[in-house]
């Protein structure tokens, strides 16, 4: 009976909206909100990664929110463990399972499974990133492209999360990464899933993305990145990499002035935003897609999708 369920999926490119979707649906539909957003696995930066305020989850059940501390490396295998863990909790207190976020990983994961990946060990995935760090990412990514020129093509010089990882799985297991991803996939969400991609026009997006960026620069986002800093962790590590991390950063250590600090993080969420939007139109293949505001007919066709 689990597999004929449903459960609703949102996609949306950062600032699109889709967690203020998730809100309204759980109260029309009695149903609680399971996070797909990477960044907002991590506990330490609630308003640098925009996770829902406190009085939006007073009367919404919200899972997988700052569940991990910034020094963890989260993968996909394990929110997809913590996901379905999340669905069955949701559903055993006769609730609808409402999953949302801008991670394509994830929910590529949720719906597809996972391939039978091994983990790297910590000494192999140490050596990669210790030879990432000698070499940059220019000249590691050629290195790469002698064991997996397929993954190697696919991923840009400064990814060195997943230019590291391709590299530990080809040297621990002596495969390709690209050759275990396209082996039988394992592990996706039982139900019968209903995908909505929130979609808007790009000017608005991007005006929207402008103005919560400056929002978050006066509702304490500076005061959340410096005390990270003060944490000296690894700069590699996932929570690191955040949207606006990076400039802030640079603003708290004089490098360079508030101002750029705002224009280069507006710029690299736009930038990111568009290659959201770009992955949501050629792989999620959504039931639905919002691109203005809603209405009660989107509301009677998610319910005609889910009864």
């Amino acid at each position: 009976m689990t597999s004929v369920l449903p459960y609703i999926m949102i996609a949306g490119p950062t600032a699109s909206g889709k967690s203020q979707l998730a809100i309204e649906l759980a109260r029309r539909f009695a149903g609680a909100i399971i996070n797909a957003d990477s960044m907002q696995l991590y506990n330490d930066l609630k308003i640098l990664t925009a996770r829902p305020q406190p009085q939006d989850m007073l009367d919404i059940p919200h899972h997988l929110f700052g569940i991990y501390d910034a020094e963890h490396r989260a993968s996909v295998a394990e929110w997809l463990g913590h996901a379905a863990t999340a669905i069955d909790k949701v559903r055993s207190a006769g609730q609808l399972p409402i999953i949302v976020g801008g991670t394509g990983m994830y929910l590529q994961a949720g719906v597809r499974g996972i391939a039978p990946v091994p983990n790297v060990p910590p000494d192999v995935h140490q050596h990669c990133l210790d030879l990432y760090r000698k070499l940059g990412g220019t000249k590691f990514r050629d290195a790469l492209a002698c064991y997996d020129a397929g993954i190697a093509a696919r991923l840009i010089d400064s990814d060195s999360q997943r230019l590291v990882r391709a590299m530990g799985v080809a040297m621990a297991t002596d495969r390709p990464l690209s050759w275990w991803q396209q082996q039988p996939h394992k592990g996706a969400l039982l139900g019968r899933v209903v995908t909505i991609a929130m979609m808007p026009p790009r000017p608005a997006l991007y005006d929207r993305i402008n103005q919560r960026f400056d929002h978050m620069l006066m509702h304490g986002a500076i005061d959340e990145v410096s005390r990270l800093m003060a944490r000296q962790l690894d700069p590699a590590l996932p929570l690191m990499k955040a949207l606006g991390v990076a400039p802030i950063t640079a603003f708290i250590t004089g490098d360079i002035t508030k101002d750029v600090a705002a224009v280069v993080a507006k710029r690299d969420s736009r930038r990111y935003a568009k290659r959201q939007m770009t992955w949501i139109r050629n792989n999620f293949n959504a039931q639905i897609v919002v691109e203005m505001k809603h209405s009660e007919r989107l509301y009677e066709k998610i319910f005609s999708l889910i009864r």
